[in-house]
């Protein structure tokens, strides 16, 4: 008897599952449908893997802690904004153009080390526009990390004011 019941229960666990995981495909087709912002959906998970490859997670954070990177502490989505509401138009027209270049290259898709060499290249060409748009995308990535909570503080120790204030604190008096 308590075959059955364990079955069923396998049946049903198994079943909730595959519903899951198919609401999350659900949730991921509506996302890339209904999609609003200066960037499209793509150019967003581009920008997210230009993210990833230049600070890849890995650097491990304070005990205990999981290892940080740039997706880990949402730079990608800095990114997206600083590039939306701070840039310059012919900038972003710049950064437009060499995301849809970047795009028919199958940047997002490709492995990680064949993503370095592409960047690599980028760092080395001598037009302006890729130039300037490694440049942007390098920059901005750095800057974002290095200034999130979980690297200025958690691992860096970074302290807003050091030392210490004690606003009430007896001060003896010197004997005479």
């Amino acid at each position: 008897m308590q075959r059955r019941t364990s079955l069923k229960l396998l049946g049903a666990a198994g079943a909730g599952i595959a519903g899951l995981v198919l609401a999350d495909w659900k949730w991921q087709i509506l996302d890339r449908l209904t999609h609003s912002g200066f960037f499209t959906y793509d150019q967003e998970q581009l920008l997210a893997s230009l993210a990833d490859t230049i600070i890849p997670a890995g650097v491990s954070g304070t005990a205990g802690t999981a290892p940080i990177g740039a997706l880990s502490t949402g730079t990608d989505q800095f990114l997206i904004k600083f590039f939306e509401k701070c840039l310059e138009k012919e900038e972003q027209e710049i950064l437009i153009q060499e995301l849809k270049a970047l795009e028919k290259r199958g940047f997002a898709a490709l492995p990680k080390l064949e993503r370095e060499a592409i960047l690599g290249e980028y760092s080395k060409i001598e037009n302006e526009n890729q130039k300037k748009f490694y440049e942007l995308i390098r920059a901005n990535t750095i800057f974002g990390f290095t200034t999130v909570r979980e690297v200025m503080v958690d691992h860096l120790g970074y302290q807003v004011a050091p030392g210490f204030y004690s606003g009430c604190v007896e001060v003896p008096a010197e004997k005479a």
